[in-house]
């Protein structure tokens, strides 16, 4: 069952490659407008996309100028937001996009849905990456018909992480452009 799940898994992944390569560059680009200015990143996960916010504060390699977002986070037109959640329809998310949306503060959102016109959170975001996961991804071995395996926390990660790439790539860009106009010798 284990090499179904790799195989299973890598699709997943492959798919969101294949599909989200620009969202995700843009998401970069969006989240590097914060870092690079006077801003911060703020992610907002929800339920099981927690895990996310976890991993890019307490990594082995955090993401730079980044925070937890929380209902008490005063935000400013600097500042970036990030949302992840596993349903686009998720209340609590909807209710944060639509807040940022009417204080024209940019974000992301990331979500199992794909962008659509009935898909609220896509419309409200700046930059939206689905992770493309509708159903479950393994077949129940004793279950006719029934299939186990949502993995969208890890779906959520790897798109994290290729978010991170391209926006630490950004900063790092950024801090060379910085040395050469401050050179004297440039």
């Amino acid at each position: 069952m284990s090499k179904i799940l790799t195989t299973q898994l890598t699709g997943v992944l492959q798919k969101i490659q294949q599909n989200e390569e620009d969202a995700i560059e843009e998401t970069a680009r969006l989240l590097a407008q914060a870092a690079i200015g006077q801003g911060t990143v703020y992610f907002a996960c929800f339920d099981e996309m927690q895990g996310i916010a976890q991993n890019a504060l307490l990594s082995a390699e955090p993401m730079a100028k980044v925070a937890l977002w929380t209902a008490d986070t005063l935000l400013t037109e600097t500042d970036r937001v990030c949302i992840f959640t596993r349903h686009a329809n998720n209340s609590d998310a909807l209710e944060l996009a639509q807040q940022l949306y009417d204080a024209f503060i940019p974000f992301a959102a990331i979500a199992c849905e794909q962008a659509s016109n009935d898909n609220q959170l896509s419309e409200l975001a700046y930059t939206y990456v689905s992770l493309n996961l509708r159903n479950p991804i393994l077949p129940h071995p004793t279950k006719l018909g029934t299939r186990i395996v949502m993995p969208s926390l890890l779906a959520a990660l790897y798109v994290y992480e290729a978010i991170k790439l391209s926006y630490d790539e950004m900063l790092v860009l950024d801090e060379d452009d910085d040395e050469e106009i401050q050179s004297p010798f440039g």
